[in-house]
């Protein structure tokens, strides 16, 4: 069974980022949203999913969460911008119609 992980970047209204890695990219964001996780995420409404980019093997997305979590800023902003430079909530897609 193929397992694929994903480091990724969370932004409130006023881009506040938050980079973490999981192997559940929609439950984490959900988890985000909903701020049902400790630390970081619980103080500051990081909701909007802005980045994020897949891998096969635990071990790369560690170091590449670790890679980006000692970027300046400026830098992990170009990577968003990159991306998506309208910063939409990439999640979006994934919610149900109400």
């Amino acid at each position: 069974m193929d397992r694929h992980y994903f480091v990724y970047l969370m932004a409130s209204r006023t881009h506040v980022l938050y980079c973490g890695v999981t192997g559940n990219l929609e439950r984490r964001t959900h988890q985000h949203q909903h701020r049902s996780l400790e630390g970081l995420s619980s103080h500051y409404p990081c909701t909007r999913l802005v980045w994020f980019e897949g891998f096969d093997d635990v071990r790369s997305a560690i170091g590449r969460e670790k890679q980006i979590k000692r970027w300046r800023r400026e830098k992990k902003l170009a990577l968003i911008r990159k991306m998506n430079p309208c910063w939409v909530d990439l999640s979006e897609d994934w919610r149900p119609e109400k």
